[in-house]
């Protein structure tokens, strides 16, 4: 039997509460991250991530003090990212009782911080987290897709030339032991993954792909791992307002032939 796959609720923190939005704008509060994650660790979520969304010095030592607050109420693995720019963030982070670290700008523009983290901490810690857009403007139809996804720093807000499969395949080779792909135009739009780009990835990759951005119905969830290869499916919006609660999913994959943790 292949291994379970894994249902991860995601909270964006800004100034000490979780916040959602939109294709990564319109931010709204959702409530406070201690107590959701507690929750969802009590009705069954397999992991969690918390991401530091405006991570400022003064916004770090908010931040650190709430991973500390987590790792005090649940009892599931979770990851934490934002701000993490060298090994001395890793530490402070993995010392408040964090499992994993999530890196996304800080590596692409400098990708020996994968290797830095995972030569000093193994591989298991570090999930390489990926924001990329599928950029088609004046590509004639039928064009090669391939290289139309790119890679995007600061939230979103700054494209690079980094290709999202040549990024992933790259991280991959310095270490991370997970990809975590959120694609921005799927990002809270609730209409579904991005499952080929997610298969390409899964494919081509030996280490397990995180998918993210785009969760809007039990369905969606059920084709990124039947369709995507996805190993695990991350979601934010649909958890927080109660929109899917995490038993029901897990029910209703495992009716569809999904091996799932219950």
């Amino acid at each position: 039997m292949s291994l379970a796959k894994r249902i991860i609720p995601c909270l964006d923190v800004k100034d000490g509460e979780t916040v959602k939005g939109t294709n990564f704008v319109n931010l709204r509060s959702a409530g406070d991250p201690v107590a959701l994650g507690k929750a969802y660790s009590e009705q069954g979520a397999d992991e969690l991530c918390f991401l530091d969304i405006t991570a400022s010095f003064e916004g770090r030592k908010t931040f650190t003090d709430m991973v500390t607050r987590v790792a005090q109420e649940i009892n599931i693995p979770f990851t934490v990212g934002g701000g993490i720019n060298e090994l001395a963030d890793v530490e402070r982070l993995l010392f408040a009782g964090a499992d994993k670290v999530s890196v996304n700008s800080a590596a692409i523009r400098r990708p020996e911080l994968i290797d830095e983290i995972t030569s000093r901490f193994g591989s298991q810690v570090c999930v390489c987290a990926i924001d990329a857009r599928f950029d088609a403007d004046g590509i004639p139809a039928g064009a090669p897709t391939r290289g139309l996804w790119h890679c995007y720093l600061k939230g979103g807000r700054e494209r690079t030339e980094r290709g999202l499969f040549e990024w992933a395949h790259e991280a991959q080779e310095r270490g991370a032991g997970e990809i975590l792909f959120t694609s921005m135009d799927h990002d809270g739009v609730k209409e579904g993954y991005a499952n080929e780009a997610l298969r390409e990835l899964a494919d081509n990759l030996s280490i397990p792909i995180i998918a993210s951005g785009g969760a809007g119905k039990k369905e969606h969830f059920r084709d990124t791992f039947i369709e995507g290869h996805a190993d695990a499916a991350l979601a934010a919006s649909v958890f927080h307002f109660g929109e899917i609660p995490i038993p029901e999913l897990k029910q209703y994959l495992k009716a569809e032939g999904i091996n799932v943790r219950i």
